[in-house]
This record gives C-alpha cells, sequence and structure tokens, in this order.
C-alpha cells in the first residue's frame, strides 16, 4: 500500500522571534506536522532550542510535533523533550552508544521512535533496525544548519532502505531532511521517501500553502 506524502516544515527556518505564530501558520497552510531540530553545539556546530521552547510551540498548534534530537547523549533529554509535547523523538545513530537502550525508553515514553543517519555514515548500518524504528530519516545535508545544497548521493541510501524496508513488509515511514525544494522533492519521493522535511523553501515562500501542495506533487 502506498503511503501519503506528508510535508513537515522545519521551524529552524521560521523567524524564531515568533515561534507560536509560526507554527499556527504551517498549520493553517496544510503541513502534516512540525520539524523542531534540537542541536547542542556539540554533536552539530550550533545551538537552537530546549524543552521550553518545544512545549511553547506545542501550546500553539495541534500539528504533530516531529523532535528532531542532534544532541549527544540523547537518552538523558526524552523524558524532557516527550514532556514537553513531543509525538516522535528521533535520535541519531552516530550520537550514541546505546541505541538499543534509546529506543526502548523512547517506547515507553509511549510516542513514536525516529532514527537518523547523517550522510556519511554507511548504509550497511541501517538495516539492523529497521523493524525497531517508526521512521527512519536520511539526511540529505550535513546537519546543523539550515539552507544547506541537497546531497544528491544519499538517493542511493533512499532506494537501499526503501527496498530493505518493503522486503520485511515493514510500515517504515523514510524521512529525508535537507534541501528539499519542489526540484529534490519528486527525485527523493521517486527514490522512495515518504515524509519529507522543508525549511527554507516552506518558510521563504510567498505562498506556504502552494509550497506544501508543490512538496507533495498534488493537483489544485
Amino acid at each position: 500500500m502506498k503511503k501519503d506524502i506528508q510535508v513537515i516544515p522545519s521551524i529552524l527556518a521560521s523567524d524564531f522571534g515568533c515561534l507560536a505564530t509560526e507554527a499556527k501558520r504551517a498549520e493553517d497552510a496544510g503541513a502534516d506536522g512540525l520539524h523542531l531540530d534540537i542541536m547542542d553545539g556539540h554533536f552539530v556546530p550550533n545551538l537552537t532550542m530546549g524543552p521550553q521552547a518545544v512545549a511553547a510551540i506545542n501550546r500553539s498548534t495541534n500539528l504533530f510535533l516531529d523532535v528532531h534530537l542532534m544532541i549527544y547523549n540523547p537518552y538523558d533529554y526524552i523524558e524532557r523533550f516527550v514532556e514537553s509535547g513531543a509525538d516522535r523523538i528521533t535520535f541519531h545513530f552516530e550520537a550514541t552508544e546505546e541505541i538499543p537502550e534509546v529506543i526502548d525508553y523512547i517506547r515507553k515514553c509511549n510516542v513514536e521512535v525516529g532514527m537518523a543517519f547523517n550522510p556519511e555514515t554507511s548504509l550497511e548500518m541501517i538495516p539492523k533496525y529497521l523493524d525497531q524504528i517508526d521512521l527512519l530519516l536520511l539526511m540529505t545535508v550535513n546537519p546543523g544548519f539550515g539552507g544547506q545544497s541537497f546531497m544528491t548521493d544519499v538517493l542511493d541510501k533512499i532506494r537501499f532502505a526503501k527496498a530493505a524496508s518493503d522486503k520485511r513488509e515493514l510500515d517504515l515511514t523514510i524521512q529525508v531532511d535537507g534541501g528539499i525544494d519542489n526540484k529534490t522533492a519528486p527525485v527523493c519521493i521517486e527514490a522512495g521517501a515518504t515524509s519529507l522535511v522543508a525549511g527554507t523553501y516552506v518558510y521563504k515562500s510567498k505562498d506556504m500553502k502552494e509550497a506544501i501542495r508543490l512538496l507533495r506533487g498534488t493537483k489544485k
């Protein structure tokens, strides 16, 4: 059964002085959720938001909150972000040596489990965890900053993950994040992606609703 394409704007590209308004703007434009990038300044060279900001966003919207932890030792922060309103916690394969423990703890918190892989990480690491997670996030840029160019090499990873998921008959969401726009979205969807994280393209567009429609590839 073919999955519907989800478009989840990254609030990292929004006006941080008006997070509540920007979250509601995405909701009104028909987004499927909000992607919240949590960066610690160590795993990636940038700092963004913490649990209080996530809680504030949660109060302003009914959208699904897709919380992406780009931080070391994610286990230590899961509960705080779940309490703040996260509907899914995605952590990085590269950020911890306690992968089974992190997955189990997220499950115990009754939210969805996502695992992210950086562009340089070997695709051979992917199959081991596919049946333990709800979402696989394949970064299509180096994590840390918005506005980067899409890395076409990751398309092979998307195809590989899709084939591995189909072979096991898993109901896995394959998400891409980085440089997603109306040109890169179709090739990601063709390769097997079903969830598109887009920051700059959506939030900087003149018509957010139209931008989301174009990413989904749906007709007016």
